[in-house]
């Protein structure tokens, strides 16, 4: 059996979803591990979600003779990678970043270059069966900045894509130390 197949077959068995698979020089697997995403309901893997799954993961690559030096199981963290249908849905109205296999080209247009590949905005579903990414140019103002009244705010630009048109897609790290936010329903 397939490493990728016993993974998955191990993590979903034991109710979590399989994020990412990655194999590095020197023998280390890392697997990646999230809960079920449930609308409305925002939970985190935490160190003994992890310690479950690296045990069961442990007899099961055994068991298939999968060579491996060191075991490393954690939680997609603040930068998590978007890549299903069902990541797009779930982080809906999210700041993200996105990175497209090919420069935008004629679809650049007004203030952006052409030969753009890599955007941070607010993922929203567009029209039919893509996602677009809405993001401003305009510099953030900074605490205690005055603002005058007259200052035009930088409009704001979308650029439409499907996830085959995608190099790679995770949500932007903010970090923010004042806590974390209530979510509004429909959010997670």
């Amino acid at each position: 059996m397939a490493l990728q197949d016993i993974v998955e077959q191990t993590v979903t068995g034991l109710g979590y979803d399989l994020v990412e698979i990655e194999r590095s020089a020197g023998g280390l697997l890392r697997i990646t591990i999230d809960l079920p995403w449930q609308p409305g309901r925002q939970q985190f893997v935490n160190v003994e979600d992890c310690e479950k799954v690296t045990r069961q993961l442990q007899f099961a690559l055994e068991v298939d003779e999968i060579e491996y030096r060191r075991l490393e199981v954690s939680s997609p963290g603040i930068d998590r990678p978007l890549r299903s249908q069902k990541d797009f849905e779930r982080f809906a109205g999210h700041m993200v970043d996105v990175t497209l296999k090919a420069p935008m080209g004629a679809a650049g247009q007004g203030q952006v270059a052409a030969n753009r590949k890599k955007f941070r905005g607010t993922l929203e579903r567009a029209e039919g069966e893509g996602w677009q990414i809405v993001w401003s140019d305009a510099p953030a103002v900074k605490p205690g900045q005055k603002v005058s009244k007259k200052r035009v705010p930088a409009p704001a630009q979308a650029l439409g894509f499907t996830l085959d048109e995608l190099k790679e897609a995770r949500l932007a790290s903010i970090v923010d130390f004042k806590g974390r936010k209530p979510v509004s329903v429909g959010e997670s």
